[in-house]
């Protein structure tokens, strides 16, 4: 707004000056759109309104169109809905695991795996990329290092709903595993 309002006067600028406020305002507009994507990324609203498949569905195939890699989904037809909290939470894991697999494993496919026994949800995102060395599987798992910030806040959030996060690699590839006691009432598959 305030950009708005010193381009309203800018007449009075010299040329170089309102060059200079023009670039600002398109950078300005360019952020904010930004930002809008992100916040939609991060928590799309149909994460809300439709529950924690369709949002995995819909992110995986947009993940797909954007980076080229095939992501595979086994998943269950239906679930009940799951509290906000672990939905949000697993959605989150997805994220980061696929970011992860575009940036560091060289992989061509992924593999999304949701299975819910009677008391546990676990998801595994595995990639058949180039895997990590063990002592950087090993920083990650003890949250050392600049290595797995990201994956440190999720395995800490995890922990806090009583869940764990695991990942194991080898020169074959990476799996990270989400693992969350369900609540007595919480979702059940159906189908498949």
């Amino acid at each position: 707004m305030l950009l708005a309002r010193l381009n309203r006067t800018a007449d009075g600028l010299s040329h170089a000056d309102r060059a200079l406020l023009a670039e600002s305002v398109q950078l300005a507009d360019r952020s904010m759109s930004e930002v809008r994507t992100l916040a939609y990324l991060l928590h799309p609203p149909f994460l809300d309104e439709t529950g924690l498949l369709s949002a995995v569905r819909w992110y995986a195939q947009g993940f797909a169109d954007r980076s080229g890699i095939r992501v595979d989904l086994d998943l269950p037809d239906a679930i009940e809905r799951l509290p906000r909290d672990i939905e949000t939470t697993l959605f989150r894991v997805v994220q980061e695991a696929l970011i992860n697999i575009h940036r560091h494993a060289g992989s061509p496919t992924a593999d999304i795996r949701l299975r819910i026994d009677a008391d546990r949800l676990t998801l595994d995102i595995e990639d058949h990329g180039r895997g990590m060395p063990p002592d950087v599987v090993a920083r990650l798992a003890a949250g050392i290092g600049p290595n797995g910030v990201g994956l440190a806040g999720l395995r800490e959030r995890l922990e806090q709903l009583g869940g764990t996060f695991d990942i194991d690699s080898n020169e074959g590839g990476t799996t990270a595993r989400a693992r969350i006691p369900l609540p007595p009432d919480a979702a059940r598959p159906h189908g498949r």
